[in-house]
């Protein structure tokens, strides 16, 4: 798809005509969620996100080369960039600027029609002006035909008109905005690491073009530029994992009026890694470009392998599970029309798409695996062992895996299951060890807690094909609990718990255990995980006892910090009321506690303590566990559970340097 390049000055195309008004802004305000999702962390950078897609608009129409992001030291952010400029000429239809037009007017922009914009990730053209509608204060400059043009607006509303403050010789956008603390009332700090991330990506994904971040609270900057584009992306992503090859197949192509873009390289892992966009956007559900794609590698490698003998006559083709193996792939279309299934654009619906990308997959893999018949004949016969272990999976499963939610006698013998079916209310604790097992029996709700104890550590699935699990009878009681099955089985509609929590000591083997559960979810079972379902459970570390006997009471401490605080608080209430402290005391008497006890596990309480401290849903403290960052959540469990012992080290020697030596135990 061909784009025009930027040039000295303003494209005499790019006006007020191309700006069209569907309706007014008003809803904005009264309803936040309806249109960045939340008023919470993710609503707050989602701000960011509106306004720096417009300046990657202008980059992947070819007029702008610089997008920078500045947190401001005054709790603003201001996004600038080197594009054509914001058009300042009166509007027709508002009898406005043209920018304040699209500031102050829900859905007006330059991405509904006309020639504004031929591809934009924008579909909705509400950006700006939510923005500006959710800002105490709103500053916008452009700098066009030599001039530069200033105004300014307070919760959508305009407060200075715009002017002409000056001259320059620059080109662009600059747009500052504040957001209202009586909107965003959990924080209005801007996190640097999600711009950095936000940033990153779209450098990936717009081939030459520099991204930039700035924090002016810290100090920080990072700039971001990738020539190679999407193939940049697939090596970032494949760090750590070994590769089937160091060469990387990259496709790009115009076809109609939208292009694609594709990168794939294999590596030794046995997880698919899928990153498909549209107009730079992430659809995480897939969609008509996805589907292409999977069509025609499935066909390019099943017929490569059929002409080349390296599937036998009798044998059956390779499924697209064989050939998802240890694949990554980034997928990138392009279209001026893009249909997204609602307003988060998960998921792609194009019809076309799925013809454009399996028409260009097709014709260049293909010509790809001839030219490369090593990598082919690897790729061939990584997803012929996968095959293998496939179907000895199947057969291992249909001994282990229960076919329904709640049907059948095929629970793991060692499951103390709860009462209720509204799985709405039904918890599954795993506990490591069967002492801890036992108390959590004992102190549970029955009708609602289920246990599950384990034996030792469980299986590292980081490096485990299904056939292996199914060998794991830790594994195996897990996947039987769970009810939802596994791979291509796999339903979460069968999920038997509402809330799956991992109850382990809190040392470093119970953390250890956890990891490896967090593995296992992660690899085989992110959906569950995403869904809200997984928990961390956190037992106290002390207990602080008053009195004996009869008058005995313990106040619970779930870290050493809390505990400091705590006897610090109390030192100070008891000299306030003038009690005498006697400074040779342990800190625990000088606070008035008669005892203090350290819980090194789970096993050492009772049942009665335990469901006090970790089980009662009144009490206790569970921590639920999110997906924030796909990439850097693989990243990190490439690094901590794969073969590399190389990268483990690097990992904990950068960080050794923050741990706090008195919070472990010798």
């Amino acid at each position: 798809m061909a784009a025009a390049k930027k040039s000295g000055g303003a494209d005499e195309e790019y006006n007020a005509s191309e700006i069209q008004v569907l309706e007014g802004l008003e809803p904005v305000r009264k309803r936040p969620g309806m249109y960045i999702g939340s008023t919470g962390f993710d609503g707050l950078h989602h701000l960011i996100k509106e306004i720096a897609d417009n300046s990657i608009d202008e980059a992947i129409a070819g007029y702008a080369t610089h997008v920078s992001v500045t947190l401001l030291n005054d709790g603003g952010c201001r996004v600038d960039d080197d594009g054509r400029g914001i058009p300042v000429d009166i509007h027709p239809k508002t009898k406005l600027s043209t920018l304040e037009t699209v500031l102050t007017v829900l859905h007006a922009g330059g991405k509904f029609g006309g020639g504004g914009y031929k591809v934009s990730s924008g579909l909705h053209g509400v950006g700006s002006s939510v923005v500006n509608a959710l800002s105490k204060h709103m500053i916008a400059e452009v700098y066009r035909d030599g001039k530069i043009n200033h105004i300014e607006f307070d919760t959508g509303k305009t407060v200075k008109p715009i002017e002409v403050t000056g001259s320059t010789t620059k080109q662009g956008t600059s747009i500052t905005f504040y957001p209202d603390e009586t909107i965003f009332k959990e924080t209005v700090t801007f996190d640097y690491d999600w711009v950095v991330n936000y940033l990153r990506h779209q450098a990936y994904l717009t081939k030459g073009i520099l991204t930039s971040v700035h924090d002016e609270r810290t100090g920080k900057s990072d700039s971001f530029y990738f020539e190679g584009g999407i193939k940049s992306y697939v090596r970032r992503l494949n760090e750590g994992k070994e590769v089937v090859s160091d060469d990387i197949f990259y496709v790009e192509k115009d076809i109609e009026d939208s292009a694609v873009e594709v990168a794939v390289q294999y590596n030794d892992s046995f997880t698919e890694t899928m990153r498909p966009f549209a107009n730079n956007v992430l659809t995480p559900d897939g969609g008509t470009h996805v589907v292409g794609f999977r069509t025609a590698l499935n066909r390019v490698i099943n017929d490569y392998a059929r002409k080349n003998g390296l599937l036998k006559e009798k044998e059956d083709n390779l499924t697209g599970d064989d050939i998802k193996e240890g694949l990554t792939a980034v997928i990138l279309v392009k279209l001026p029309d893009p249909q997204f299934e609602g307003q988060t654009k998960n998921k792609l619906g194009n019809p076309e798409v799925r013809g454009y990308v399996d028409k260009v997959t097709s014709e260049y893999f293909a010509y790809y695996l001839e030219e490369h018949p090593d990598i082919a004949k690897k790729i061939v016969q990584k997803a012929t062992l996968a095959a293998r272990a496939r179907k000895a999976a199947r057969a291992a499963r249909d001994n282990v895996i229960r076919k329904g939610a709640f049907e059948g006698l095929n629970l793991p013998s060692k499951l103390a299951d709860c009462s209720s079916r509204d799985r709405t209310e039904c918890e599954l604790f795993i506990v490591e060890g069967n002492s801890a097992a036992g108390s959590a029996k004992e102190g549970r709700d029955s009708k609602i807690q289920a246990i599950l104890p384990l034996r030792g550590k469980v299986l590292n699935t980081e490096r485990a094909r299904l056939d292996k699990m199914f060998a794991n009878a830790e594994i195996v009681s897990l996947i039987k609990a769970l009810g939802v099955g596994i791979g291509d089985t796999f339903d979460i509609n069968g999920l038997r718990y509402y809330k799956i929590v991992f109850m382990t000591d809190a040392d470093v083997d119970g953390a250890h255990i956890s990891t490896l559960l967090l593995t296992f979810f992660f690899r085989y079972m992110p959906e569950v995980v995403k869904a809200g379902h997984v928990y961390l459970a956190k037992p106290p570390l002390f207990g602080l006892i008053k009195g004996t006997g009869n008058t005995r009471k313990i106040e619970y401490i779930y870290n050493e910090e809390a505990l400091e605080q705590t006897l610090a608080k109390r030192i100070e209430e008891r000299k306030a009321a003038g009690t005498k402290i006697n400074p040779d005391d342990e800190r625990f008497k000088q606070a008035g506690y008669t005892a203090q006890q350290r819980f090194k596990g789970l096993g050492e309480m009772d049942a009665a303590q335990l469901w006090e401290t970790t089980m009662n849903p009144a009490n206790r403290t569970l921590i639920r566990v999110n997906i924030e960052d796909a990439e850097k959540a693989d990243a990190i469990f490439t690094k901590l559970m794969g073969d590399e012992a190389e990268l483990r080290k690097n990992f904990i020697q950068s960080r050794a340097a923050t741990v706090d030596l008195d919070d472990l135990d010798f």
